[in-house]
């Protein structure tokens, strides 16, 4: 009788996990769908708007205006899903806005409506904490980490094929036509989407409370790893999301060409977020892997304005690409780690609210620079930014080993 039962549990547990890969599964390709809609453009968008007739100076604001709404809406949305103790209709917002934002760059040829759309798409992306947390409830606490590297190798793969087929559509069908497509992938998403079961967490004696909001922010491991995320996000949007692409048509690149510059950045950043962060994790630990990252960073970050072809542009990014693939799964599983369940999407929702900072200020900051001081003011913007990063982490990584707050080791990528 004994192991009739034990046969039949097994067979429980076996049947429970198949349920699971499937719906992990079927999440996995709602989230590529939601990557693939919003970065479709993002290689071609700054050379859109100064194709407008914006300046510098105006394309910065197109840029930063994406981590500017995430900076107001990712904490909202972390607690809103939190309190209502429900993910769906969370998940609806973000594709609804990411297939709003690609209507809006189709309305008109002010740089206005470029403005209003990437505002509308940062809104969109900040509906990500809520995508995090419900794949990780897929997961046992215990594979948060694995949970969150399969999340961001699915995010740069859709980024990869999106922001590789960017460049040549914009050259053979026009600026507008990326923008039809990114629209209709956000409307097929949403239809997958509608077939999500909700995913609730376990009912508390106690109500979710202020006070236990309160002391999830003032976590010092996340408040530190938000920190330095906000540096790490101010080079990723200066660089390859942001005035890469500007380089590269300023020495003589066609719109055709930035496909390479995507994939010789795209392919290293996704090799690191699968394996290197992993094995350097061992190598080094964390706090070498981080002065690796953005060190290396730093250094290919200040060549980029000195590459005379696009070859040689396109071999700084496969550094940087590298450097900065290390530096996110990190970054992103401490986020988390040590916070209970219940509270996970609020901590969440902080760490990506706080790093938007970087996504909002950094090419923000960087159109300014460009148009006192050419182009290589961006990159010399974003050079220092990784730079401070790099220091930062050995003096916060170092303090938290001596303290015996050291966080587990992420052993998988986000």
């Amino acid at each position: 009788m004994a192991a009739v039962q034990r046969r039949s549990a097994e067979a429980q547990t076996v049947g429970a996990q198949g349920r699971q890969g499937g719906s992990r599964f079927f999440f996995l390709i709602i989230v590529f769908m939601f990557w693939f809609s919003s970065y479709i453009y993002v290689p071609v968008l700054s050379p859109y708007v100064e194709h407008l007739g914006a300046s510098y100076v105006m394309v910065g604001a197109v840029l930063g205006v994406y981590g500017l709404m995430q900076i107001l809406f990712r904490l909202p949305i972390g607690i809103g899903s939190d309190v209502l103790n429900r993910r769906r209709p969370f998940i609806y917002l973000g594709l609804i806005a990411s297939g709003a934002s690609c209507l809006l760059f189709l309305a008109g040829a002010d740089p206005g409506w470029a403005l209003a759309a990437r505002a509308v798409s940062g809104i969109a992306a900040s509906a990500w904490v809520v995508y995090s947390v419900m794949f990780a409830g897929y997961f046992p606490k215990e594979d948060a980490g694995r949970a969150m590297g399969m999340l961001q190798f699915t995010t740069v793969i859709a980024q990869l094929a999106s922001m590789m087929i960017s460049g040549y559509i914009a050259e053979h069908w026009g600026w507008n036509a990326p923008f039809v497509i990114g629209g209709v992938v956000a409307a097929a998403a949403l239809l997958l989407a509608l077939r999500l079961p909700e995913q609730r967490q376990d009912k508390r004696e106690n109500a979710i409370q202020l006070k236990d909001l309160a002391e999830v922010i003032k976590e010092p491991l996340l408040v530190k790893v938000s920190l330095l995320s906000v540096l790490a996000h101010c080079v990723l949007f200066i660089t390859m999301f942001g005035y890469t692409p500007n380089q590269a048509l300023a020495i003589g690149a066609g719109k055709e060409s930035l496909g390479w510059l995507t994939l010789a950045f795209m392919l290293p950043h996704a090799a690191a977020t699968l394996y290197g962060s992993r094995w350097f994790g061992r190598l080094l630990g964390d706090r070498g892997t981080l002065l690796l990252g953005f060190a290396g960073s730093a250094l290919f970050t200040l060549l980029i304005p000195s590459m005379p072809t696009l070859a040689a542009l396109c071999a700084t990014q496969v550094g940087n690409g590298f450097m900065q693939g290390l530096i996110f799964p990190l970054l992103l599983g401490k986020s988390v780690s040590g916070v209970a369940p219940f509270k996970r999407a609020t901590a969440m929702g902080f760490y990506q609210a706080v790093y938007a900072i970087g996504m909002s200020g950094g090419p923000f900051v960087a159109g300014w620079m460009s148009s006192a001081y050419g182009l290589k003011g961006g990159f010399w913007l974003g050079g220092i930014a990784a730079l401070l990063a790099a220091l930062l982490s050995w003096v916060w990584i170092r303090e938290a080993g001596r303290t015996g707050g050291r966080a587990p080791k992420i052993g998988a990528e986000t």
